[in-house]
């Protein structure tokens, strides 16, 4: 895989950036860390003049890659400092990681599906993201090994989260997750992990494949 990048891709990127920006996304960092990863490494060749299109893309398995402008404002609802630990449920193409691994200390992603996790691996090293690290299994388990977690990201609709994961995720941290029935059009929401319980910001409508549990047999 190359990373090179001419000209026209470098004033796409900052075009793609100025985009984000008058879509509402403000946090700086975010922006700068969606300005380091180069999305099209994580598009499929015949995608990859879509890129950075505000678009969500086919990846394999089944799976889609979200439009940029609903990974930046995930990104942004979560709130990672750099001090953080963050576990992801549904690596797909790698890209969302990516993104974190340039604003935590160490982000943890989890798919049930063995190519994509071998896939996205391939693209950290890469990249040279070496705070980054995927493994196979199921999202809804969480990663109790890695745990706990300042942050944890979903991004595959569930019903509510599982209890897992909110058994994993640190007093005052927050999860961003989906929530509604995966045939329906679902809200993105914010939770916070509170000592008197959990309290819940919805943020807005999004539509996302299903949190699904148990790794995948075979792909």
């Amino acid at each position: 895989m190359s990373t090179g990048e001419g000209d026209g891709e470098q004033a796409e990127r900052a075009a793609f950036i100025l985009r984000l920006r008058q879509r509402g996304i403000r946090d700086l960092a975010v922006l700068r860390a969606i300005e380091l990863v180069p999305r099209p490494l994580f598009v499929d060749p015949m995608m990859r003049r879509h890129a950075y299109d505000d678009v969500a893309l086919p990846i394999a398995c089944g799976q889609t890659m979200s439009q940029p402008s609903l990974v930046a404002a995930m990104t942004e609802a979560l709130g990672v400092t750099a001090d953080q630990t963050v576990l992801e449920v549904g690596t797909g193409s790698g890209y969302q990681a990516a993104v974190l691994s340039h604003l935590a200390a160490r982000v943890v992603t989890v798919d049930r599906y063995r190519s994509l996790v071998s896939e996205a691996q391939t693209r950290f090293e890469v990249l040279g993201l070496r705070n980054v690290t995927a493994y196979v299994g199921d999202g809804m388990n969480g990663m109790p090994a890695r745990a706990p977690f300042d942050r944890i990201l979903v991004t595959a609709a569930a019903p509510d989260i599982p209890p897992a994961l909110m058994d994993q995720l640190k007093l005052g941290g927050v999860i961003v997750a989906p929530l509604g029935a995966p045939e329906e059009v679902q809200t993105l929401v914010r939770i916070v992990k509170e000592q008197s319980g959990r309290s819940r910001t919805d943020l807005m409508k999004v539509r996302f494949v299903p949190l699904v549990p148990g790794a995948a047999a075979t792909l």
